[in-house]
């Protein structure tokens, strides 16, 4: 078997590349000891490649870096595939001369051939091989162009004797190598000229244009999900559903007995039904999102927001799990593992899951098609950068109070703009899309039987009064909590309760436990409390799968924490927005007058209990994942013996 290991620095098409070589033949884990993500796959029956992850060098600073090197040194590799960016080989190549110090047999790919050769720039590959000492191979990897041989290229490099410099001295030295053998095999076709990317740039990263630019940014994503495509298609997908299979399914199971009528109409189709319309929201919304990573965009959000990381106390390499928590909290939370300080990564864990994530999309949908049909982008678009602001807002509390260290440095390179193809961005947007099918076809069929038969049955047996049920039993018990917000109705309660399990199964629940939503909701909702209920459905608990990644990262009192000040936190906000609401849209009252006092005694005892928990945990022990020792770490001890 032939090991090929694949190195690249972030955004130069790493990824896009192993796919391509890979094909299905992949699968993913995580290092060991190290969430950070690993992918091994198979170029064909007899090598086998892996992915390293995107490092910039092998200095041993990021945890990334520690990964690759330990990869190299510890690890039977045969062969690596260094990907660069021959746009910007000047700092490309600094890594592929710290690769060749392994003294392994290297390919370097060229790809994005096609954007240097629209900048300009023209290489020689054959005078580059010669200089380097290494292959060179040509490619264009979104084209799919350059890679029909790589398996002969492969094995004819392992056959071929190698010989390149393995020492190109300091950091200062090694560069100016790297500019004699680039004068020797590039020529650009344009000096002082400013780049596109770089104009582009004056105005996305501009220092005060910058943010009124991503605000309008979301609005137009949002405007595109509800307005213009994804609102039409979820019209089209419920109309669907509704005449071609609950119609027909009440009408055939009709002279069936009353529960298994129930079980199938109510239970199964009013659940999953209700759920499944929102996946042209879902699969809209990862398509503009897709278009922003693929555009170069995205990375530029993560630059922009160091500024705003650092004011609070976080490193504004922090912003990137903040980011991967729009698409899920779970790999959110995993992807802290990669900061390097050890405040960074508890903090950015606790904030991370307060972004909206694709489950609470439904949820925002469901409402604002009743509530706030001609204001859905704004409405969607506010409640998006609430989780962004409450998020900075925890991290600044926590980095005042509970951790107090320096900030560490942050490191980014902005790749260039580019128009992604359509082919990736479809099947990137597929990827993530598909997990909410998934979703819908496990974790929601089961809870919508669950939640059919707690709201079917009672101690006496079937009934199909849903107010004498088990369900309504306990939505009595958990509705006093939430009626201070304004949705005190017991079917509420359970709705947020079941929708810990996943956020999307709020909505199969509130199928099954108000019937027709249309009509239902706007009885039980005004539209101060419909807002405050997406407010705290933005900012409450994260999902049992959230949590279950929290534990397993932090241990068991950080997943506590993060549980209940999240619960917390949603709670105060919501409220906040009803007592406001209220004072504006509807007059002051002495009753909203006394939920401000009581309110306002429940937020400070809550502030004070949370910030104990927090203060004590960061006494404990700290260094390792998942433990629950705390402040008894052996290896803490072996340490401060030695």
């Amino acid at each position: 078997m032939i090991n090929v290991a694949l190195f690249g620095n972030p955004n130069v098409g790493k990824t896009t590349v192993f796919n391509l070589l890979t094909g299905s033949k992949q699968y993913v884990g995580n290092w060991p000891g190290v969430t950070i993500e690993k992918k091994e796959g198979f170029i064909s029956e007899d090598i086998k490649i892996v992915d390293l992850p995107g490092i910039y060098a092998m200095d041993t600073f990021s945890n990334e870096e520690k990964v690759s090197k330990q990869f190299l040194e510890n690890e039977n590799v045969d062969l690596i595939l260094n990907i660069v960016d021959a746009s910007s080989l000047d700092r490309n190549l600094y890594l592929t001369t710290q690769l060749m110090q392994y003294n392994k047999p290297i390919i370097l790919l060229l790809n994005m051939i096609d954007v240097a050769e629209a900048k300009g720039i023209h290489i020689d590959a054959k005078k580059l091989e010669k200089e380097l000492g290494v292959k060179v191979i040509p490619i264009i990897a979104k084209k799919k162009e350059g890679l029909e041989n790589i398996e002969n290229d492969i094995k004819s490099t392992l056959s071929s004797k190698f010989s390149y410099k393995k020492d190109f001295g300091n950091e200062i030295n090694t560069y100016r190598e790297i500019e004699k053998i680039l004068s020797k095999s590039m020529k650009s076709g344009f000096e002082n000229k400013e780049r596109l990317s770089s104009k582009i740039d004056n105005i996305i990263l501009h220092p005060i244009l910058a943010y009124p630019v991503f605000v309008a940014a979301l609005l137009i994503l949002f405007k595109f999900t509800f307005d213009w495509v994804g609102g039409p298609l979820q019209e089209l997908t419920e109309t669907l559903i509704d005449t071609y299979i609950a119609t027909p399914a009440d009408a055939l199971f009709a002279n069936s007995s009353p529960w298994f009528h129930s079980l199938i109409v109510d239970g199964l189709i009013g659940g999953l039904g209700g759920a499944l319309p929102f996946f042209p929201l879902i699969f809209v919304l990862f398509l503009g999102m897709s278009f922003f990573e693929d555009s170069g965009y995205m990375a530029r959000t993560a630059f922009l927001m160091d500024n705003v990381m650092k004011k609070v106390g976080l490193s504004g390499k922090a912003f990137i799990p903040m980011i991967m928590g729009l698409g899920c909290a779970s790999p959110a939370i995993m992807a802290t593992r990669t900061l390097e300080s050890e405040k960074d990564r508890k903090i950015t864990a606790l904030i991370a899951p307060l972004m909206t994530c694709g489950a609470k999309l439904p949820v925002y949908a469901l409402f604002v098609s009743i509530f706030f049909r001609k204001n859905a982008a704004i409405v969607t678009t506010s409640l998006y950068l609430l989780g962004i602001v409450v998020a900075i807002i925890i991290a600044l509390v926590l980095n005042k109070t509970v951790y107090k260290t320096e900030i560490e440095p942050f490191v980014l390179e902005l790749p260039e703009y580019k128009m992604p193809t359509l082919n990736a961005l479809l099947k990137n947007t597929w990827n993530k899309a598909k997990g909410f099918l998934i979703k819908v076809c496990t974790i929601m069929f089961a809870m919508s039987v669950v939640i059919w038969a707690l709201s079917s049955f009672n101690f006496s047996g079937f009934t199909e009064n849903i107010n004498e049920s088990f369900l309504a039993s306990l939505g009595h018990l958990i509705a006093p909590i939430f009626a201070p917000l304004g949705f005190g109705d017991w079917r509420a309660g359970v709705s947020i309760l079941t929708g810990i399990s996943a956020k999307e199964v709020v909505i199969s629940t509130m199928e099954i436990v108000y019937g027709n939503l249309n009509t239902t909701l706007p009885q039980s909702f005004t539209s101060i409390t419909a807002y405050g209920f997406l407010v705290f459905s933005a900012l409450y608990t994260p999902c049992i799968a959230a949590l279950s990644t929290m534990r397993k990262e932090y241990g068991s009192k950080m997943m506590f924490i993060s549980a209940t000040y999240q619960f917390a936190v949603a709670w105060i906000a919501a409220f906040i927005v009803k007592i406001v609401g209220s004072l504006i849209f509807e007059g002051s009252s002495i009753s909203s007058l006394l939920e401000l006092v009581v309110g306002g005694i429940i937020i400070l005892i809550a502030l004070i209990i949370l910030y104990k928990n927090m203060k004590s945990k960061s006494n404990g022990c700290s260094g390792c994942s998942g433990c629950s020792s705390q402040g008894s770490c052996p290896s803490s001890k072996s340490k401060i013996a030695e």
